[in-house]
């Protein structure tokens, strides 16, 4: 490649890497403002109960689910910067117009419709990013990206309470949905690449006469399946977490519902962004070792979080517990990059959009959409505390299934 085309070629992946990831924090803000507002919500003339406010998280995540496959689909056939804008101007409409709402029906289709858009962008940005960079840069790159997931999770939380606070909760989504429409045409300046020009792999999918063989094809490819389902059970942990454990320190630790929104908010904030950086490093070393370094990352580390987990919710003393918990979010968040490099890199390069579909499909459905309801039942039935005891057993199978994949990769690359 000619010097002049190799540094545009290096100004378009980085141009590429900023605005998709600085738009990922806006799809994570958009996507938790929710959380904020819930309360004020249900004082509001819509009068929700508790179980139509719980519809409003779960209705979004059941359709970004249902129609990830679809835009996976679309990713890996046509040009990917104007689906991505596409996505991001629905997402962006559909919160704002959430704050319009004058019926409890009219909120839920409105917080469903961004499960769409998201589903356009969380599939296909990070097969355009991969399509972007060589593979030994991957691991960086997605820590990068995802490391927009606590900080647009922290900013959804406060922004969204502040706000409300002040202009109430209608305001709220219209701060957090608005600047998505502008956001939308800096997407139209991102560069479509060849997919896999970095790649030592197949430019092409296997060619199937419809989306259905695709997905058939990727059902068939075992390693992938492996880490797709180790990335459920990961799921399974975070989605507890995320919905019961401000409700656990409260009830167990006994803080207030502030100090424990606030404290939470802040571990997560700052570990997302050790852990994620972390483990995208890591992951990028130790590829000169073995293929399979973002897989044994994603293993150890996440072995390592499960019993760190258990002492942060069983030991009775505040130090430990929440040292331990500090710890254990680092080791969890390290998984981050590192699983989604290794999604993209088990597969041929014309089918990664369809590839991150199918483990957005998975990962929601024996993830985050039956963790919190089973959680919550566990706690009815006996204790919030013993409902807790989910999560450092999910995180051992996910870990071990991890390992697994890595350990099954390595055979077969040494023969």
């Amino acid at each position: 490649m000619p010097p002049d085309e190799s540094r545009s070629a290096r100004r378009a992946a980085a141009y590429a890497l900023a605005v998709l990831t600085f738009i990922n924090l806006f799809n994570y803000m958009d996507r938790w403002v929710i959380s904020a507002v819930l309360e004020s919500i249900k004082k509001s003339e819509l009068h929700p109960t508790d179980t139509q406010l719980g519809s409003l998280v779960s209705g979004f995540i059941i359709v970004y689910m249902l129609t990830s496959p679809i835009f996976g689909s679309l990713g890996d056939r046509k040009k990917r910067p104007p689906l991505i804008a596409a996505g991001v101007v629905v997402w962006s409409v559909a919160t704002a117009l959430a704050g319009f709402a004058r019926s409890f029906a009219a909120l839920f289709t409105a917080r469903a419709t961004v499960g769409v858009g998201e589903a356009a962008y969380g599939t296909i940005a990070p097969a355009l990013l991969a399509d972007h960079f060589p593979i030994e840069r991957r691991g960086r790159v997605f820590a990068v990206f995802f490391a927009a997931i606590p900080v647009g999770s922290a900013a959804g939380y406060i922004v969204g309470g502040l706000v409300d606070q002040h202009f109430g909760w209608r305001a709220a989504f219209w701060v957090a949905g608005l600047p998505g429409i502008v956001l939308a045409l800096l997407i139209l300046g991102v560069r479509e690449v060849p997919r896999g020009q970095h790649d030592s792999m197949p430019h092409a999918a296997p060619r199937t006469s419809t989306p259905v063989g695709a997905y058939l094809h990727l059902l068939r490819n075992t390693q992938y399946m492996l880490a797709v389902l180790g990335y459920a059970a990961y799921t399974f942990a975070l989605g507890g977490l995320g919905a019961w454990t401000a409700v656990f320190l409260e009830r167990v630790r006994g803080m207030s519902r502030h100090e424990a929104t606030v404290t939470f908010g802040t571990i997560v904030l700052v570990t997302g962004f050790l852990g994620t950086f972390m483990g995208g490093w890591l992951g990028d070393l130790l590829l000169r070792r073995t293929k399979q370094s973002y897989l044994w990352v994603c293993g150890v580390t996440t072995l390592l979080a499960a019993p760190v987990a258990l002492v942060a919710f069983t030991h009775p003393v505040k130090q430990v517990y929440f040292t331990a918990m500090v710890i254990a979010e680092i080791l969890v968040f390290a998984s981050t990059g590192p699983v989604n490099s290794a999604i993209v890199n088990l597969v041929a390069p014309g089918e990664r959009a369809s590839a991150v579909a199918l483990s957005i499909f998975f990962m929601h459905l024996l993830g985050d959409v039956p963790s919190p309801p089973l959680m919550g039942a566990i706690s009815e039935a006996s204790s919030i505390a013993r409902a807790f005891l989910v999560v450092p057993v999910a995180l051992l199978v996910s870990g071990l299934i991890w390992s697994f994949a890595a350990w099954r990769g390595a055979r077969v690359d040494a023969s």
